[in-house]
């Protein structure tokens, strides 16, 4: 998955956590919804500017903005077995 895409699903996801319109979060930026909506969409390609500023606006590290998640996997549980008879 490109950088990009990266970029735009983590400000997606992490616009959601904070339950942010993407007009919210435009105005907490000062960039344009469309611009925002575009970035989400992997459609732009922002700059290390936009980066900053859109990490500030969500409150966290710019890292976190472009690094990949591994999805989360639920917890396995053991395979119940099946209950033994008392020997006779």
């Amino acid at each position: 998955m490109k950088l990009r895409a990266v970029f735009g699903l983590n400000v997606q996801r992490l616009r959601r956590e904070r339950k942010l319109s993407q007009e919210q979060l435009s105005f907490v930026s000062g960039r344009t919804r469309a611009y925002i909506s575009s970035v989400e969409a992997g459609r732009r390609n922002a700059t290390l500017d936009t980066l900053e500023v859109l990490a500030k606006a969500l409150e966290v590290a710019p890292q976190d903005l472009i690094a990949k998640r591994t999805p989360e996997r639920p917890a396995v549980r053991p395979a119940k077995r099946p209950a033994q008879r008392p020997a006779d």
